[in-house]
């Protein structure tokens, strides 16, 4: 039998312990069975495994915040091997290695491998307990930093999102009502019109903002290679499988995958998906066994699906599951009094990229506005990074846009009138001293008070509008 110390309990049980999961891995049934109920009466959730192997097939199944390891296992797997697999597999679990037979040599390969911390034994079970504590903590911190910088990246998509027009006001309102929701939800929208902005906006503001979101464009890969990247596959399941792989609803367990242009999925794995979708498990290429997962899914298409469901192009079923909640984006010749904003906003990240201020020239922004822009938002962007990166002026012109931009002349009928009833700056000086005289009958004292100006500049300035 090893030589353990008695067990003693170290603070009171935590409320939050019942969530974080910790993996012990010994060949030793007492050591096993001495962590598992010392850390069990902490409030943690504790699983044991007696070989290297054991624990790598475990980690297939279920996730660990903390993995507690003995170095010497047994002839095939060791507790580093333990340790490069987690850190594989599950990278934000810290792993914590122990052992009676500690060398300078060994515990450098550990900490290089990223272990948490080695401890010798005979070790002492408060120093056990302490160090999960403080895994936890660290593990928390990290969490909590890229949280952040989630939060961060979730706040500069949404400033991507530009537009003041009824029908992006109408998306906005609509992120907002499905944010916290379980529900899948279909994106519809042209190519360029930010499908997938909407979608990281929708994943940010909900309660899966702090999990992972991951995205595939369900066209750009051959069915067998779109199968493996969902789904996973073991080793061995096809040529080049030389090992496990998780696809992307385990990567996503806890979060959201986006499926984008999911109308090009083959009829096989529409049938997969369906599957996953209704029993929220996935079956590996290759595995018989399935895995259970948590995953919210966002689909996107440029292509109405109600229109391929009858052609037998789309499952009626799986559209049907797909489109709990549908959300229309709307293209932006459709929405042409965004484009000033878009603009702007284009132009002050370019800038920033560039190191100054660029603005773009009247003429051409009636050029633009007036365009179609079949490539919608993207297409627009484009056009005006080009501009910026071939312009040395600061200023983009008329000329500094593609032909097809510039044989627009003007706004068009379309938009003719949409900055007519924009007053001048001097039109809405002149309204608001007309305003205020009258508020004050008149009393140019009080005036000037509250204009913040004095009696002289009043005077010039009710002469030039011819108020007097």
């Amino acid at each position: 039998m090893k030589d353990l110390s008695q067990a003693t309990t170290v603070g009171e049980p935590r409320e939050e312990r019942a969530a974080a999961g910790i993996l012990v891995v010994d060949d030793d049934a007492v050591t096993q069975e001495l962590l598992r109920e010392v850390l069990g009466d902490q409030g943690y959730r504790v699983v044991t495994s007696g070989s290297g192997e054991e624990a790598l097939e475990i980690g297939k199944r279920e996730n660990f915040e903390v993995i507690i390891s003995d170095i010497k296992l047994g002839p095939n797997l060791s507790g580093l091997d333990v340790l490069r697999a987690y850190k594989a597999i599950q990278p934000e679990s810290e792993v914590i290695l122990i052992t009676a037979f500690g060398s300078m040599e060994t515990a450098i390969e550990a900490v290089k491998a990223g272990a948490f911390d080695y401890l010798s034994k005979p070790f002492k079970i408060e120093e056990v307990l302490l160090q999960v504590e403080r895994a936890l903590g660290v593990r928390a911190l990290v969490r909590e930093n890229r949280s952040l910088h989630r939060r961060l990246a979730a706040e500069d998509q949404l400033s991507s999102l530009v537009g003041r027009s009824p029908a992006m006001l109408e998306v906005y309102k609509k992120i907002a009502m499905v944010s916290d929701s379980r529900s899948n939800v279909l994106l519809y929208g042209e190519s360029g019109t930010g499908k997938e902005l909407v979608a990281r906006a929708i994943h940010q503001n909900g309660p899966r903002a702090d999990r992972r979101f991951l995205a595939v464009n369900c066209g750009a890969l051959t069915e067998s290679l779109l199968e493996s990247e969902l789904f996973g596959h073991t080793r061995g399941a096809f040529t080049g499988a030389v090992a496990d792989k998780r696809g992307l609803f385990e990567e996503a367990d806890g979060g959201t995958v986006f499926l984008d242009e999911v109308s090009e999925m083959s009829p096989a794995l529409q049938v997969k998906l369906l599957r996953t979708i209704e029993e929220q498990e996935v079956r590996r290429v290759g595995s018989n066994g399935t895995i259970k997962i948590d995953v919210r899914i966002i689909a996107a298409s440029n292509r109405n699906l109600t229109d391929l469901v009858p052609k037998g192009a789309f499952r009626e079923d799986l559209y049907y599951r797909l489109r709990v909640i549908e959300i229309a984006l709307p293209a932006l010749r459709d929405r042409a009094e965004d484009i000033p904003l878009l603009v702007e906003h284009a132009l002050r990240k370019f800038g920033i990229e560039r190191g100054g201020n660029v603005s773009v020239e009247p003429r051409a922004l009636s050029a633009l506005i007036g365009y179609d822009w079949p490539g919608n938002v993207r297409e627009l962007e484009n056009t005006l990074e080009a501009a910026v990166a071939l312009n040395r002026t600061g200023v983009i012109a008329l000329g500094d846009l593609p032909e097809k931009i510039r044989a627009v002349s003007g706004p068009g009928e379309r938009f003719e009138g949409l900055y007519a009833d924009l007053p001048s700056l001097d039109e809405l000086e002149k309204r608001y001293l007309a305003h205020v005289l009258k508020v004050t009958g008149e009393n140019k004292a009080r005036t000037a008070g509250i204009l913040g100006i004095n009696r002289k500049t009043l005077y010039r300035m009710a002469e030039r509008f011819k108020l007097w």
